[in-house]
């Protein structure tokens, strides 16, 4: 599964049962839940990224990957926005983007 194939299934779930699909129950508790199980995500990947745990990496990396885009879409934002703003930062130094905020 792509990244593209992961965010037309998220949004293709938002209008879901919430008792059928775990995308729809996510964003059925609103952004803010979102942002709280996208957080759990994102620590449990730095857990296994300071044990040197790789498999276990690559499986909570996925998990990051997943809520982050569901975290957006309760916002409306879309992979494409995202790729949008990776496209307008191409080519600048990481340092002077950083500086420019």
């Amino acid at each position: 599964m792509s990244i593209y194939d992961l965010a037309a299934t998220i949004e293709a779930r938002m209008g879901a049962d919430p008792d059928s699909s775990w995308t729809a129950k996510l964003l059925s508790k609103g952004p803010e839940k979102c942002a709280e199980k996208f957080g759990e995500e994102a620590i449990e990947a730095i857990i296994e990224a300071v044990k040197g745990d790789k498999p276990a990496l690559i499986g909570e990396a996925a998990d990051v990957l997943y809520h982050l885009l569901v975290m957006c879409a309760a916002h409306g934002i879309e992979l494409s926005d995202i790729e949008a703003e990776l496209a307008r930062r191409q080519g600048v130094s990481g340092i002077d983007e950083k500086a420019a905020r």
